[in-house]
């Protein structure tokens, strides 16, 4: 007969597994934690912190004219660098026209983009048109005012201008719409580049946004006998809503600060006489880039400074606007749910 095994000393229940050394990277970086968070941290501050920087710089620059004009700057045609009358009204009201034609140009057309390559486009194609729509950011800006004013402007000015005077001459208020020299170059060319350049980063987000929508959801609408159409109405826009808002806003921040491409197509002229969108006009982003580096040391460089400080306020209320449309959008999903 075997011999019988000694018990063991432990019972069962007081036997314990070996304790086990945690990972050599977990004993020596206790530290790394509190690092990365100070490293985040510092980051925030130091955004926020250039941000302070460049807002008290804009007001120092431009605190010689803001003494001089005040707030009438804001409302005033005049800009004379002969007598130093100066006022922003011709260039705030080119940024802000050529914007809106820029948006109501590019958000119907990247609307369509995403709409397209989410929900119609075959396989073969969907890829190869979203890399190629997304290549149209990479243009440089310059590139874009060249062409719009070697061949984009003739073009409009002889199959667009022409014959809207030619149907429109005589008469009273759509007659002054379509005023001007037969060169292209104005408000309506600077807007339609602007558009042209926005539309990439507008479609994108659009497109990226509609792929999150659950396929469940779009699935279960089509097989209740949903169009494509009644699909993306009530069932990708409600889902996507805040994304397509934060996508416009992205495409509107990229419109008003624009330089090389509007100087070269807006005609740089400081005129407000007529509201012709064919008729030259100017923008602040234009009149400091044409005017900055001519300027002395005076009023002239604190009023185009003034310029740029007035387009600073105007990104910041867009942008906090659609942070204010963004939170409304979020709060009226959360009570429906």
């Amino acid at each position: 007969m075997a011999a019988a095994l000694p018990a063991s000393p432990y019972s069962s229940s007081e036997r314990t597994v070996p304790h086990r050394q945690p990972p050599e990277r977990r004993r020596i970086a206790p530290w790394a934690d509190p690092l990365f968070a100070a490293l985040a941290q510092g980051a925030a501050w130091l955004t926020l912190s250039l941000l302070v920087g460049i807002l008290l710089s804009l007001l120092i620059g431009a605190a010689p004219a803001i003494k001089q004009f005040g707030l009438g700057f804001l409302w005033s045609t005049e800009w004379d660098p002969v007598k130093e009358h100066f006022g922003g009204l011709v260039m705030i009201y080119g940024t802000l026209m050529t914007s809106a034609i820029a948006l109501l140009i590019a958000v119907p057309v990247s609307f369509g983009i995403a709409i397209f390559l989410t929900e119609m486009s075959p396989g073969w194609l969907k890829r190869p048109l979203g890399i190629a729509i997304e290549l149209l950011a990479a243009v440089p800006s310059i590139v874009y005012g060249m062409w719009g004013l070697l061949v984009f402007s003739p073009i409009l000015a002889t199959y667009v201008q022409q014959p809207l005077q030619a149907a429109f001459k005589g008469v009273p208020v759509l007659g002054a719409f379509v005023s001007g020299a037969p060169v292209g170059i104005g408000l309506l060319s600077a807007g339609i580049i602007l558009a042209i350049m926005v539309i990439p980063f507008i479609a994108s987000v659009m497109r990226d946004v509609f792929e999150v929508t659950p396929p469940m959801l779009k699935e279960s609408a089509y097989g209740l006998g949903a169009t494509t159409w009644e699909v993306v109405s009530r069932v990708v826009l409600p889902y996507t809503k805040s994304g397509v808002v934060g996508g416009i806003m992205l495409g509107l921040g990229r419109a008003l600060g624009e330089t090389m491409a509007v100087t070269f197509v807006i005609g740089n002229f400081n005129q407000l006489n007529s509201l012709s969108l064919f008729e030259a006009a100017n923008s602040i982003t234009s009149a400091l880039a044409n005017e900055f580096a001519e300027a002395g040391e005076g009023l002239h460089q604190a009023s185009l400074i003034y310029l740029g400080l007035v387009l600073f306020f105007i990104t910041f209320v867009v942008l906090t606007l659609s942070k204010l449309l963004l939170s409304q959008l979020r709060k009226g999903e959360g009570t429906r749910t």
